[in-house]
């Protein structure tokens, strides 16, 4: 992609991934930025106004790119001739696959994120990790199904990513055991609150009796 006459939103994009592997190594500052600018021929002070929220900025841009060729790799075609437990396993699979690269650059942003500072800004982008995720596996919750999936989710991923980040196993096998195991919580937690969402239903409404005594059949 040519960056001559690009917006600061589209350059912060296409440095995001070289920001990261840069930042391996130099850690996620103005060096990695730098490096990553003089890769594309980016004016290095044009770079720098692409992350004006330092570090944080930087990371949020590498999600942000993560989210995007996990998607790529999965395509909603691929997605559909699976079950609901299979897409979301596949995803945060292949989410930590595109990370496996620079595990390095993850292990320092989320040290980052970990920060008193930055909490807030790490709490936001988990939440969108799993958001993204569960909008791939073709969730339309708009409920508060859409609050409790999301949360579950993100604190498998965040416990799974730990895993990951010192797993030297063929294949990361480990994480991928310790993933199926948290997989299968989530969809035991699924079935039992669909069952207790039925049985409420059936349960008679307090506010229709009430209703009744005040307003009786004729």
């Amino acid at each position: 992609m040519a960056l001559e006459d690009a917006t600061l939103d589209e350059i912060r994009a296409a440095l995001a991934g070289d920001v990261a592997a840069n930042a391996a190594f130099d850690g996620w500052n103005v060096r990695a930025v730098e490096a990553a600018s003089a890769l594309h021929r980016v004016d290095p002070d044009v770079a720098r106004l692409a992350f004006p929220g330092g570090a944080v900025d930087m990371i949020d841009a590498w999600f942000a790119a993560v989210d995007r060729a996990m998607l790529d790799r999965l395509p909603p075609d691929a997605l559909a001739a699976m079950k609901i437990r299979e897409r979301i396993t596949a995803l945060v699979e292949t989410r930590l696959d595109v990370l496996a690269p620079t595990r390095e650059a993850l292990r320092r942003a989320i040290a980052i994120l970990a920060m008193p500072q930055n909490l807030s800004a790490g709490a936001r982008l988990g939440w969108r990790a799993a958001d993204v995720m569960w909008r791939a596996a073709g969730d339309t919750a708009t409920d508060y199904n859409h609050y409790t999936k999301r949360a579950i989710l993100g604190t498998v991923y965040a416990a799974t990513t730990q895993v990951f980040l010192n797993d030297e196993s063929d294949g990361h096998a480990d994480t991928r055991a310790f993933l199926a195991r948290r997989i299968d919580g989530i969809m035991r937690f699924e079935k039992v609150k669909a069952g207790f969402l039925a049985q409420r239903d059936r349960l008679p409404s307090l506010s229709r009796f009430v209703g009744r005594l005040r307003y009786p059949m004729q």
